[in-house]
């Protein structure tokens, strides 16, 4: 079972071939292949480790859609001092489907 170890919106992530991952929103059109940077990959017999990418291995992955996930409310409260604040947040993504792997 290979998988690698990619960096995506400057957070990291484990993938492997023919799954999809939801990253930080890219700014690429749907349908759009890009690389990703590998820091690490590893194989049924070795393991690499960059310092800090990998040379000579590709990810490449095709944006399958973007959307926004769940509101997280935050709520601050100071009992007895009517201080009372709530904000919303929706945080935005892109999925991802890694095509290849090597």
């Amino acid at each position: 079972m290979s998988f690698a170890i990619v960096r995506a919106g400057g957070k990291q992530f484990r993938v492997e071939q023919g799954a999809t991952v939801r990253v930080p929103s890219l700014k690429q059109e749907v349908g759009a292949s890009l690389e990703l940077e590998v820091l690490a990959t590893t194989d049924d017999q070795k393991t690499s480790v960059g310092a800090p990418a990998v040379e000579g291995v590709k990810v490449t992955a095709t944006v399958v859609e973007h959307g926004r996930a769940a509101k997280i409310i935050v709520f601050k409260k100071k009992r007895r001092k009517h201080y009372k604040r709530t904000k919303g947040h929706r945080q935005g993504f892109t999925t991802l489907k890694i095509d290849s792997i090597g």
